[in-house]
């Protein structure tokens, strides 16, 4: 059962400031919408009133910076158990949203902000490549009844259904009004018990053509170089170099440098080879990069180890740009990976219109 909240003025003898049920549950979903830190703070709200598949409506649809989603019902007028039996209805259509349908819900409520800037402005990251991996469910409730509150516990910490209760008091003292708000379980215990559970992210759909790359700049690879030689790279341990190989010739590369923006794109030629192997023009002449002139002071270093080499990708440039003119917008993807399938509509809109693609 959730701890019992006490309210108590102190001037003289302590006088206890008495509980009264709000007057409307529409006010609580308003005061919520407007600032869902009140519920919880590493909350963003998708939408409100949220249309489903089988004619009803979900009071909140919110998530969190992992690209989670949470089902927030007030209980309002229906019985406790009704209200549990409507969330666990609710979870079943959530469970199946994809990322389009997500980012369409915010869209309609929000025709003047992308999901994307919001996302960014909510959590100060970038949305992750796949949403929807799992969800929780809010009951909102002034008080529940002992049944009520053993199935919640029960479906919780037997089942890791993802499933709490939430109890607001609302409070009037001289004119002002005070909202206090207590869980029925841990929100912690709650994702202990959901971890359980797989986690299926639904992604934007890949149009089998475009990857993003990060080019991380230092001592064993320049920008200045990539650009004059046509080339990615990543290497210095197989994380940062493996991911390379899912670059085909014929696809499509937008590169990122890490803090910085999009500096470039262009169309692979081949495959990607370990430093020593790769070959450039220089006055004329074919010879190894190695052997050319380079930025990067350390390009070479591990060479000679497959498992550190630093391996480069041969790039036919479209357009690139100096790190100064790089291109970077709010709510814009970007990945710790070197290289990964860019699913990221917005992203590529915007990066089309900047790189004058004519897409």
């Amino acid at each position: 059962m959730p701890l019992k909240l006490g309210v108590w003025k102190l001037g003289g003898e302590p006088t206890p400031v008495s509980f009264s049920p709000i007057d409307s549950e529409d006010r609580l979903e308003e005061a919520l919408c407007q600032d869902i830190s009140i519920l919880d703070s590493g909350l963003m709200v998708v939408g409100r009133q949220v249309g489903t598949a089988h004619g009803t409506r979900v009071d909140l649809l919110a998530m969190n910076s992992e690209g989670d989603l949470a089902v927030i019902e007030l209980k309002r007028d229906r019985t406790p158990r009704e209200v549990v039996a409507q969330v666990l209805d609710y979870a079943s259509w959530v469970e199946n949203l994809s990322y389009d349908q997500i980012t369409e819900i915010h869209q309609d409520q929000n025709p003047d902000l992308h999901f994307e800037e919001a996302f960014a402005d909510a959590f100060d990251a970038p949305v992750p490549e796949a949403l929807n991996e799992s969800h929780d469910l809010i009951v909102v409730a002034a008080e529940l009844d002992p049944s009520t509150e053993r199935i919640i516990d029960y479906l919780s910490s037997s089942h890791g259904v993802p499933i709490n209760a939430v109890f607001f008091r609302h409070f009037q003292d001289n004119g002002e009004e005070y909202l206090a708000r207590s869980w029925l379980t841990d929100p912690k215990n709650v994702e202990v018990s959901a971890e359980s559970q797989p986690r299926r992210g639904k992604k934007e759909q890949w149009n089998e053509r475009d990857f993003y790359v990060s080019f991380g700049v230092g001592e064993h690879r320049t920008w200045e170089d990539a650009r004059r030689y046509g080339f990615v790279s990543g290497g210095q341990g197989r994380w940062y170099s493996q991911t390379l190989e899912q670059l085909f010739p014929g696809a499509r590369v937008f590169v990122h440098i890490p803090g910085e923006g999009y500096v470039g794109v262009g169309t692979v030629e081949e495959e990607a080879v370990p430093v020593k192997e790769f070959t450039v023009s220089v006055d004329g002449k074919t010879r190894t990069v190695l052997e050319a002139p380079l930025k990067a002071p350390s390009m070479g270093e591990n060479a000679g180890d497959p498992e550190k080499s630093e391996y480069l990708v041969r790039v036919d440039w479209t357009e690139t740009r100096s790190r100064e003119d790089a291109i970077w917008e709010k709510g814009m993807f970007a990945n710790q990976n070197t290289a990964c399938k860019l699913r990221n509509r917005f992203t590529l809109d915007r990066l089309t219109s900047h790189f004058g693609l004519g897409e």
